[in-house]
């Protein structure tokens, strides 16, 4: 077995994680943290814990099912822990963990651009299809 150099070693793992690649692995991370429910539940727990009822609230238009899959999904990647206190009824709390807390700056980023740029963004798109339409 031949010896590698740092710089080897290196190389390799950047090889081995480039999201342009059709089996890296963090294509999955990529897959989720792009989903529209994802960025607003991560960006919702910003201010701190939330119940699930009112990450519901906050969140207009998410469905109960797409509310606990995506809070699954962001527990299982260590994004979110879900803390639950024994009361009548049952208290279960969401918070970011300390990976959740890293991303979430970039989160953030991206709903601020989004917020800020929407109506650019929407005169393109008129643009865009009044070319298509002549």
């Amino acid at each position: 077995m031949a010896t590698q150099t740092a710089a080897q070693r290196r190389d390799e793992a950047r090889v081995a994680y480039d999201a342009y690649l059709a089996g890296c692995p963090a294509r999955e991370l990529l897959d989720t943290i792009s989903d529209k429910w994802v960025s607003l539940i991560l960006n919702a727990l910003s201010g701190g814990p939330l119940r699930y009822s009112d990450l519901g609230r906050v969140i207009a238009g998410i469905s109960q099912k797409m509310l606990t899959q995506s809070l699954r999904s962001l527990e299982r990647d260590g994004l979110v822990s879900r803390t639950v206190t024994p009361s009548v009824p049952v208290r279960v709390d969401y918070a970011l963990t300390d990976l959740g807390q890293d991303l979430q700056p970039v989160m953030m980023a991206i709903k601020s651009w989004a917020e800020g740029n929407i109506e650019q963004v929407r005169s393109a798109r008129e643009a865009y299809d009044a070319r298509l339409a002549s």
